[in-house]
């Protein structure tokens, strides 16, 4: 993997008249890499081999942490990562073909998250895959492991906790939209002697994982929503005020 201004200086030099085997020979890059990027497709500010934030001699945080922290909520619900050849990894967030708005801002949050990493969305029955391959991707999701994740424990790492503490609804709104919903629930009630149909809005979040429904749980605490756990995979949010609050930052899936 070369980085861009290796990339600069080897057309440089092809573009002075230098042959591909001379400035392989000069700067140690084989002709076969020289040879694709002359052949390239994508424009030459494209760098997979972008610098990773938390892979430098003092980690930080990604650059949008809002974003970020949608995106783990996301990852949580219904990402995977899976190794590649030659050390890449693939990040995979199922989406619902249903909800052709979430596919979008999933995108856009993966893209935000590495920016010179491609985003592609590979179609299967009833979904999409939202994807993007980078040797980094276990940097930002240390929850990376083997096997299923309500079969292992799932914690977050003090810097992404000082995240989700910072912007507790994006990560709401990712688990929502990864393993939640809003419905109408209905039920009957007698008012001046008669019996009558009774709606209301309600939200359900449901996951395997004890660890990533405590996550939940805690970041609905924090921002003052009131939750009901009926059952060990499931957590309900019903009550007037905290639905209006789920309304006014979460939002139905679209």
């Amino acid at each position: 993997m070369y980085d861009l201004e290796t990339r600069k200086h080897a057309l440089a030099l092809i573009s002075q008249g230098f042959s591909r085997n001379s400035v392989s020979k000069q700067t140690g890059i084989s002709r076969a890499a020289i040879r694709s990027w002359l052949n390239r497709i994508e424009p030459l500010g494209y760098n997979r081999g972008a610098e990773c934030p938390r892979c430098s001699d003092t980690p930080k945080p990604p650059d949008d942490p809002a974003a970020y922290s949608y995106l783990l909520g996301l990852y949580l619900g219904d990402g995977c990562i899976s190794a590649s050849k030659r050390g890449v990894y693939s990040l995979r967030i199922a989406c619902a073909d249903a909800w052709p708005g979430l596919i979008e801002a999933c995108a856009r949050a993966v893209q935000t998250a590495r920016p010179a990493n491609k985003v592609c969305r590979v179609p299967s029955p009833g979904c999409q895959y939202v994807t993007s391959f980078s040797k980094h991707w276990p940097c930002f999701f240390p929850q990376h492991g083997p096997g299923k994740k309500h079969d292992r424990r799932i914690a977050l790492e003090p810097w992404q906790q000082t995240i989700v503490n910072a912007y507790p609804w994006e990560f709401i709104r990712g688990l929502i939209h990864s393993d939640g919903c809003r419905i109408t629930n209905w039920t009957t009630r007698i008012i001046g002697g008669k019996q009558k149909r009774y709606e209301y809005p309600r939200y359900f979040f449901t996951n395997l994982s004890t660890d990533i429904i405590g996550l939940f749980t805690t970041a609905l605490d924090l921002v003052g929503v009131e939750w009901k756990q009926p059952n060990s995979r499931n957590i309900s949010v019903a009550r007037r005020a905290s639905v209006a609050l789920m309304d006014a930052h979460v939002g139905p899936k679209y």
